[in-house]
């Protein structure tokens, strides 16, 4: 008799196949004391075991691409941290602890030090607790956590994934993914929309799935069932091997334009953005050139890296945001250390008043990046709060030639002031990870505050529809670029909302642009102001979802 989980919905599709659970997590080490010559012996093997997961996981990031590149990236990072070593060669000569002993009570103080900041910056205290797995894993020779290796396609079960296991998943091998941990806006979640493999998170009960168990899970209603019957599984596997096509216009059935854009974050994802169709690039990630890096990258350098992904949209809109530096991307050369709360810190346009040549030489960069292409470049700046902030930036591009100045709007400030920031920003783009973080006060990764976490929240939607009527005064343009774009079902509520441009992973085109398709303009209207009615998210969904429910069984969503 087949059972029933649900959980919080991140990442659209029908899977279908046998579980395979994450192994045990590695065992904490017994307190052994060395004597004499092993001291040096053990430091030594410290030493040599850090570096070995550091070159892993190094190389893992030079092989990845986008988000993924960019959280393996800062894993690694943490791999090589000079203070947790050398925390932990500290301990093996003052305390005689074992290797595996040392580096584990190392990380533990790291762990806390994380955790006391809050979000997002807590997120960091997982990729510790990972980082110290693999080093006590190369120490005492057992297998370090990561995804089981099977010779046999799988829904993968665990309670979280750590960003290396996650940035790495073979979507041929990997069918699905069920946490019992995380969020909606979770690196799990994150990453699995952008390799457009379906995933539900919070799922209560997945503790109880074993290897071998026979799993379906709809990553779209948020639905894990345990020993469903054959037909349900033939239908899933089937529909999964239907993969629709985007035909390069979004519109609604009667005609109204909706861009439809991919998320970008390095040239090998603006191939991934040509192949899905997609009408340009409504938001391009920069980071990819100052990740990872102790100095700032040159002008003619990031020139060179801005330009691999504008010539592939010639003549089309690509949306470029500067340095979202800061929270959970630290960097050396703009941000400080020891910010009590990075979250509320001095992140994305904010890094400015402390470092200013950091922004100036990247809109010189741009700048020279766009006259030598022919793309559409239109530039935002992220965490803009006030209409000051935005009059600044906008000043700042036109400094340097770049006429379309735009503005992220993640803090609810600017959503409640639209009409100030818009009279001087010539577009916006809400990134809805951030706005529901800071409006609902939930950090992204708690699987506990999963309920919190979602842009269904009428909260979230109201001040969607307020940013939408504040640039509306203006004649102004908005879209979103946040993960709630790649959300099929929510798609017709944002532009009900005013929403006129929707970026997102490639491999989530498709099926927005179909749902778009079947509903008119009015329609979208109506489906934003049932979302409106209702004062819980999930009834929100729900109503959306049963208005629409012929289209969405039509298309198999």
């Amino acid at each position: 008799m087949s059972t029933t989980l649900t959980g919080a919905p991140v990442s659209p599709g029908r899977a279908a196949g046998p579980a395979a659970t994450m192994p045990p997590p590695v065992p904490e080490p017994r307190t052994t004391r060395l004597e004499g010559e092993g001291v040096e012996a053990a430091v030594t093997q410290l030493t040599a075991a850090a570096r070995a997961v550091r070159d892993e996981l190094t190389d893992r990031a030079g092989r990845a691409t986008g988000t993924a590149a960019d959280l393996l990236a800062v894993t690694a990072a943490m791999a090589a941290d000079p203070a947790l070593v050398a925390d932990g060669e500290r301990r093996i000569r003052t305390d005689h602890l074992t290797p595996e002993r040392a580096i584990w009570d190392a990380a533990r103080g790291l762990i806390k030090q994380f955790e006391k900041l809050g979000p997002p910056l807590a997120e960091r205290a997982r990729d510790v607790r990972d980082v110290r797995d693999r080093i006590v894993a190369e120490l005492i020779g057992v297998r370090p956590p990561g995804v089981p290796q099977l010779d046999h396609p799988f829904v993968l079960v665990g309670d979280d994934l750590a960003p290396a296991d996650t940035a790495t998943l073979d979507p041929e091998v990997v069918l699905g993914v069920v946490t019992s941990g995380g969020g909606p806006t979770s690196h799990t979640a994150i990453l699995a929309r952008a390799l457009g493999i379906p995933a539900v998170v919070a799922v209560r009960g997945a503790e109880a799935i074993s290897d071998g168990d026979t799993v379906l899970l709809d990553g779209a209603a948020g639905v894990v069932v345990l020993d469903p019957d054959p037909d349900t599984v033939a239908a899933a596997q089937q529909h999964e091997a239907e993969r629709r096509a985007f035909d390069g216009t979004g519109r609604t059935a009667d005609g109204t334009r909706v861009e439809l854009l991919a998320n970008v974050a390095d040239p090998a994802g603006a191939q991934a953005a040509l192949e899905a169709s997609a009408e340009g690039v409504g938001l391009f990630r920069t980071e990819f050139c100052f990740l990872g890096r102790s100095t700032e990258p040159g002008v003619s350098e990031q020139v060179a890296a801005y330009r691999q992904v504008l010539s592939a949209f010639p003549r089309r809109k690509v949306v470029v945001r500067t340095l979202d530096a800061g929270a959970d991307k630290p960097l050396p050369f703009v941000t400080a250390d020891g910010e009590p709360n990075p979250a509320l810190g001095v992140r994305g346009l904010r890094t400015a008043s402390s470092r200013p040549g950091v922004l100036e030489r990247q809109l010189q960069a741009i700048a020279a990046a766009a006259e030598a292409e022919n793309a559409e470049v239109w530039v935002m700046a992220p965490m803009v709060a006030t209409a000051g902030e935005a009059a600044d930036f906008v000043a700042l591009c036109e400094q340097h030639g770049l006429r379309h100045a735009g503005v992220m709007v993640e803090v609810p400030a600017a959503a409640l002031r639209a009409a100030d920031v818009f009279a001087h920003a010539a577009f916006g783009s809400v990134g809805t990870n951030d706005l529901i973080q800071y409006t609902m006060a939930a950090d992204r990764m708690l699987g506990e505050l999963a309920a919190l976490s979602t842009p269904w929240q009428p909260a979230v939607l109201e001040l969607i529809r307020a940013t939408c009527e504040g640039a509306a005064r203006h004649d102004r343009p908005v879209g979103v670029c946040g993960e709630a774009a790649a959300d099929a079902t929510l798609a017709p509520v944002l532009v009900g909302l005013g929403v006129r441009s929707l970026s997102m992973t490639p491999r989530a085109l498709a099926d927005v642009a179909a749902v778009l398709q079947r509903v008119t303009d009015e329609e979208c209207v109506e489906l934003a102001r049932l979302a409106l009615a209702e004062d819980d998210p999930m009834e929100a969904r729900n109503a959306v979802r049963d208005a629409i429910r012929p289209v969405l069984v039509d298309l198999g969503l």
